[in-house]
């Protein structure tokens, strides 16, 4: 396996993406859940395609993590591309109240050719995609107000499709997350490698965190120093931020050597616990 070249797709989410063809009928309502700090990177154009019949609202899930000035652009810029999104986490529950008085209007079609057939009322059906450990689990709990779903921050928990009812008189079916078959673009697989969405076995650990840890020097560098205690300037090279923040947490082998690994671990692990502040991957393409 080239773990340089960053690519997961094992056989289950072949097996999701036709769970979703099957029952993307029996719903009214698509709800495709992004990751807040990437909202491009980590949209699945197959997802897109399976569900394109279907209204669709965008939730940048684990909004609780991102730049929220950052958010707030990419809010702006699905608007104008004619799509609606809305900000939320389900670690925390925000911008989850709006959810039915969005849902609704999107529903409304459906649920009047329902009632048409002489059928009575019924709640609205809405369907959750989005790929790997965007956060799917913890935001379909929140919804239900108890723990339903398991949750785990690790990507492909979710295996099987499964009804739930949700709070605001709604049916929501979860389905397994799908990751892009192909990941074409090395940069973008780099930054979801960082944010969890692929399986920490399948690349490259230090490389990805070397590339995070560049990237966050240039963009988010007081992250980097308040987390760490580093001074400025920053090096300007991935392995010397790695090799820095190392020695800075006294990470250390035989013979004062750091302890690169270690080190590139934690740097993963506390950018995805939030630890490091409020930080986006990804700003909105200009100019469309």
């Amino acid at each position: 396996m080239n773990r340089s070249h960053i690519n997961w797709y094992p056989g289950h989410m072949e097996k999701g993406k036709r769970q979703v063809e099957n029952q993307i009928d029996m719903v009214d309502v698509v709800l495709e859940l992004v990751d807040a700090r990437l909202p491009l990177a980590s949209r699945n154009p197959e997802i897109e395609k399976i569900t394109k019949q279907k209204p669709r609202l965008i939730l940048l899930n684990k909004a609780d993590l991102a730049d929220p000035s950052v958010t707030d652009l990419w809010l702006q810029w699905f608007a104008s591309q004619g799509e609606q999104a809305l900000a939320v986490s389900g670690t925390t529950g925000a911008g989850l109240r709006a959810l039915p008085q969005l849902v609704k209007p999107l529903a409304s079609e459906a649920l009047e050719r329902w009632q048409r057939r002489g059928r009575r009322a019924r709640p609205v059906r809405l369907m959750t995609v989005g790929i790997p450990n965007v956060g799917k689990s913890s935001l379909i709990n929140r919804l239900i107000g108890r723990k339903k779903a398991a949750t785990q921050d690790k990507p492909g928990l979710t295996r099987k499709s499964q009804w739930v009812k949700i709070r605001g008189d709604m049916d929501l079916l979860d389905m397994p997350g799908i990751l892009m078959p192909k990941i074409q673009d090395q940069n973008v697989g780099k930054k979801l490698a960082a944010t969890g969405a692929i399986s920490d076995s399948v690349f490259d650990l230090e490389e990805v965190a070397r590339y995070l840890a560049l990237w966050l020097g240039e963009n988010y560098p007081s992250a980097l120093i308040n987390r760490y205690g580093l001074s400025e300037p920053l090096p300007n090279k991935g392995d010397n931020l790695i090799l820095t923040i190392g020695e800075k947490r006294g990470f250390l082998l035989t013979g004062e050597k750091i302890d690169t690994l270690r080190t590139s671990q934690v740097l993963l692990d506390e950018f995805r616990g939030g630890r490091l502040g409020k930080i986006s991957l990804e700003k909105p393409p200009k100019g469309e």
